[in-house]
C-alpha cells in the first residue's frame, strides 16, 4: 500500500488543500521541464506511459474495497493528463530545437485548458469519468489532456499562423 500511496498521491502532493487536482496538475509542469530537458519529447512520452500504467495500479490498490472510486488525494491521473496536454509544446520544441521554456504561453494554455476540461468534463471526459474503477479514474484525465493538447496546438496555429505573432 505504501508504494501505491506514493505513486497515487505523487509523493504526497494529493494531500495538499485546497484543490488537490490543481496541485497535482501544477506538479507536472516542472516534471515535464526536467524530462524534456533530459530526453526530449520521447522521454516525456515514456514518462506519460509510466504515469498512466503506474496510476492504474496505484488507483486499484488505493481504492480496493472502497465505495469512493476516485478519492481526491489520488492525483497521478492529473499528472498523466497534464503530461499529455504538454505534448503540444514538448514535441515542437524537440523537433525544432527550441528551448521549451521559450514556449511559455503554451505552458499556461496547457495548464489552464487541462484544468478546464478536467473540471468541466465535457463529452468523452465525462463518459470516462462515469466508467468508474481505476481505468475510469485515469482515462478521463487522459482524454482531458488530449483535448487540452489539441487546444494548445490550435491556439499556437492561430497565434503564429493567422496572427503571425
Amino acid at each position: 500500500m505504501k508504494l501505491a500511496q506514493i505513486i497515487g498521491t505523487v509523493g504526497g502532493v494529493g494531500y495538499l488543500r485546497p484543490a488537490p487536482g490543481t496541485w497535482g496538475s501544477l506538479s507536472a509542469l516542472p516534471m515535464v521541464w526536467v524530462l524534456h530537458s533530459l530526453g526530449g519529447f520521447p522521454l516525456v512520452v515514456l514518462a506519460t506511459l509510466a504515469a498512466f500504467l503506474g496510476g492504474l495500479w496505484a488507483t486499484g490498490v488505493m481504492t480496493a474495497g472502497q465505495a469512493d472510486h476516485d478519492p481526491s488525494e489520488i492525483v497521478i491521473d492529473e499528472v498523466a493528463g497534464q503530461f499529455i496536454a504538454l505534448w503540444a509544446i514538448s514535441y515542437p520544441a524537440w523537433a525544432h530545437g527550441i528551448e521549451i521554456t521559450k514556449l511559455w504561453p503554451g505552458w499556461i494554455a496547457g495548464f489552464v485548458l487541462f484544468r478546464l476540461f478536467d473540471i468541466a468534463k465535457p463529452g468523452p471526459v465525462g463518459w470516462a469519468d462515469r466508467r468508474g474503477g481505476p481505468l475510469g479514474v485515469m482515462l478521463d484525465d487522459v482524454i482531458a489532456g488530449v483535448f487540452a493538447a489539441i487546444g494548445v496546438a490550435a491556439l499556437a496555429a492561430l497565434t503564429h499562423g493567422v496572427l503571425g505573432l
